[in-house]
């Protein structure tokens, strides 16, 4: 099993896009007991790797419970650097 920053950043590399909630749900099965497991903590994650030049903004938008949902994806480079440095 990958550390849980490294299965955020390779989901970015299977999808169009993602928000936080769209990564939880996809890790949920196997990541769901880590204590790192938290929406602000995937959140973290997710604005790290935009720092770093992984991951960009591509649009956001509301919840159905009025909470701002942020989309991000791996541009072309970024997806070439995760999946050099971060093996299946």
């Amino acid at each position: 099993m990958k550390p849980l920053n490294y299965a955020i950043l390779k989901h970015f590399t299977t999808v169009e896009e993602a928000c936080a909630d769209d990564v939880m749900n996809a890790l949920k099965s196997e990541y769901s007991h880590f204590k790192a497991f938290t929406k602000p903590g995937v959140t973290s994650a997710i604005m790290t790797a935009e720092a770093n030049g992984l991951l960009e903004e591509t649009r956001f938008d509301m919840d159905e419970k009025g909470e701002l949902r942020v989309f991000y994806r791996a541009h072309e480079e970024g997806a070439e650097t995760i999946n050099h440095y971060i093996k299946e």
